[in-house]
């Protein structure tokens, strides 16, 4: 062995296993997006990290470089690690107190207009969604407003089509529901079966859901309202600034946008100005 391979040999000996997981994290993302388009380069890397390994993990396989090789030629394996990639933390009402502002403060300027266009971005199976349809019903101007409710993930999306969630979970969502100031009996609004609680087809009617990849894809309307909650805090800070321009570029003069609790919206790119309409609750307002 000449000395340029023993110096090569001590190069790679030196080189930690979790630098070697982090090539091979980048080599699998990067795959990804070459062969089928889906841009995950830009996520933060340790939650992203973490769900390649589980999945690596659940196919029995040693290396992520063996999960690489099954992406590329398995698309089932692809959908199975989109599935896992796709955030769906979320449930009716979350933080109510956002939706007591929501109602209370925003509500009464929306009403003035004579339409009303919303984005949920991130929607995951659509509990907020509905929720937000449900508010909006009692306010007594769902009639002319019109959600859009995006997602990456086209099983998240058709479940929230069919408007019908777990049994077990309403208890809580009827708590939250009458934290963020619900006006009716929660229960008025679905009914069951011994598994599951489908919403009224009535709230389905002026909810639009379809794919949309933050990361990739463009604007595609002029909304008075963009909520994308606790979704930009997996993204790193480029991708963030990109999404938020998106965001902007998208909302109407003086058009709300409601941020998750952990979000903010410090180190805006240039030319994007908010005034913080509701600052405990991260409701922006565009100027």
């Amino acid at each position: 062995m000449n000395q340029t391979s023993k110096e090569i040999v001590t190069d790679i000996n030196l080189i930690k296993p979790n630098e070697v997981q982090e090539i091979e994290i980048k080599l699998l993302l990067e795959g990804m997006y070459q062969m089928y388009g889906y841009d995950f380069r830009s996520y933060v890397r340790g939650s992203i990290g973490r769900r390649i390994i589980n999945r690596m993990k659940a196919e029995r396989l040693p290396t992520i470089t063996a999960l690489l090789e099954k992406v590329l030629h398995e698309p089932g394996v692809l959908e199975l690690l989109l599935n896992d990639f796709s955030i769906r933390m979320t449930e009716m009402y979350r933080d109510p107190s956002f939706f007591v502002a929501f109602r209370n403060e925003v509500v009464p300027l929306l009403r003035e207009l004579p339409e009303i266009r919303i984005w949920h971005a991130g929607c995951a199976t659509g509990e907020e969604v509905y929720s937000m349809a449900i508010l909006m019903h009692e306010e007594g101007i769902m009639e002319k407003t019109k959600i859009y409710a995006t997602d990456m993930n086209e099983k998240a999306l058709m479940a929230a089509q069919k408007g019908a969630f777990p049994l077990k979970k309403m208890q809580q969502y009827t708590k939250n529901y009458l934290k963020a100031g619900g006006k009716m009996a929660f229960s008025e609004y679905y009914t069951t079966d011994h598994q599951f609680a489908y919403f009224s087809p009535i709230l389905n009617e002026n909810l639009t859901f379809a794919q949309h990849n933050l990361v990739t894809d463009s604007s595609f309307n002029e909304f008075h309202v963009i909520l994308c909650r606790n979704v930009m805090i997996y993204f790193d800070n480029a991708l963030q600034q990109q999404v938020h321009r998106l965001f902007y570029d998208s909302l109407a003069d003086c058009g709300f946008m409601g941020l998750g609790n952990k979000e903010s919206i410090l180190g805006l790119p240039k030319g994007i100005k908010y005034e913080e309409f509701n600052s405990s609750e991260k409701i922006y307002r565009k100027k």
